[in-house]
């Protein structure tokens, strides 16, 4: 048997194994520069495996409702994650420039105001604060959108994830988004960009907004805010629409209302609750990882990608079974 030996880490061996795992740390990482896109990725991964299998294992529920259920579940994360691509790649490579460059797009004391007490702008929580409310906030913006594009995928998407015959002749061709090439363009709108969100940080409310909020839980209520908007939106969306038949209605939206409802909920519970393991798993990486110079990035990371884990582990997994459940019985509900 052989044996690899990673010669780039750490001699001492105390805090080896999943504190130096390198597909911990690339993800760390990408959740710090993306978190938009991170949390949609899993989303992704969460509802096209863990969420329909949970839903169709429901017991005593209409099948039909099931099977809407878990359509609306998978268009919901692929439109989600498509969406947060083209929009949060543009947001976070931007980001990325005022971290390298910050003399170049922010003031010389909005810099020593969001550095004071930390050894450099990129270690700084407050920056880290104000850097994140464009990269995760990204996915708020784009919620409503989101929604509307959720709810017009649900029938094209129930008849190709569960064919049957009365569907034959009724089904359409779906529409073929065309793929724009980007190229030419993207590095412009992404200095841009740069430029225009160093202008909005340089602002002193928003500089006295990060600097008081830098340490609270931003992120999960970042994350909070958008399900909740989201699921408002799609609400409006199905009761509008006309492709929707009435009577699968009512159960979709009380299945996403109860389903959101139960995960904020559940969400801050176990947010609290993973408050002291979470602090020891930071100081167990941090002492494993101390000589990594993005240390504080990777520290980032874990405070991004915790809720996002939590949440989507809620969402799609605990939560399907009892919202599909009781989603049913609101058919009788006049």
């Amino acid at each position: 048997m052989k044996v690899s030996i990673n010669t780039n880490v750490n001699k001492k061996t105390s805090f080896k194994g999943i504190y130096n795992n390198k597909f911990l740390l690339k993800g760390l990482k990408f959740a710090a520069q993306n978190g938009a896109l991170f949390s949609a990725g899993v989303s992704l991964t969460l509802s096209t495996a863990a969420r329909p299998i949970a839903i169709m294992a429901t017991p005593k529920t209409d099948k039909e409702d099931k099977k809407i259920a878990c359509t609306k579940s998978i268009a919901s994360s692929l439109v989600g994650y498509m969406i947060m691509l083209f929009a949060s790649m543009p947001v976070a490579d931007a980001v990325k420039k005022i971290d390298k460059e910050p003399q170049k797009y922010l003031k010389q004391q909005t810099i020593k105001n969001l550095q004071t007490g930390s050894e450099s702008l990129s270690k700084s929580k407050s920056y880290m604060f104000a850097t994140q409310l464009f990269k995760l906030g990204i996915g708020f913006v784009m919620a409503i959108p989101k929604s509307i594009l959720t709810c017009a995928l649900i029938p094209p998407l129930l008849m190709m994830i569960f064919p049957h015959k009365k569907h034959k002749n009724s089904s359409q061709n779906p529409s073929h988004s065309k793929i724009i090439s980007f190229k030419g363009i993207y590095n412009n709108a992404s200095e841009h960009l740069a430029k225009g969100i160093g202008k909005i940080v340089d602002k002193g409310k928003i500089q006295n907004l990060s600097k008081k909020f830098c340490d609270t839980n931003f992120a999960q209520h970042i994350m909070s805010m958008t399900d909740a908007l989201l699921t408002l939106s799609f609400v409006k969306q199905v009761s509008k629409s006309k492709k929707i038949k009435n009577d699968r209605k009512k159960p979709l939206i009380y299945n996403s209302l109860i389903s959101t409802a139960l995960c904020i909920s559940g969400g801050y519970a176990i947010n609290s609750a993973l408050k002291k393991p979470t602090q020891k798993f930071i100081k167990n990486f941090t002492l494993a990882n101390k000589d990594l110079p993005e240390l504080e990035k990777y520290i980032e990371g874990i405070k991004i990608a915790k809720p996002a884990l939590i949440l989507g582990s809620i969402y799609y997994i605990f939560i399907p079974v009892i919202a599909t459940f009781l989603a049913d019985r609101t058919k009788s509900i006049k």
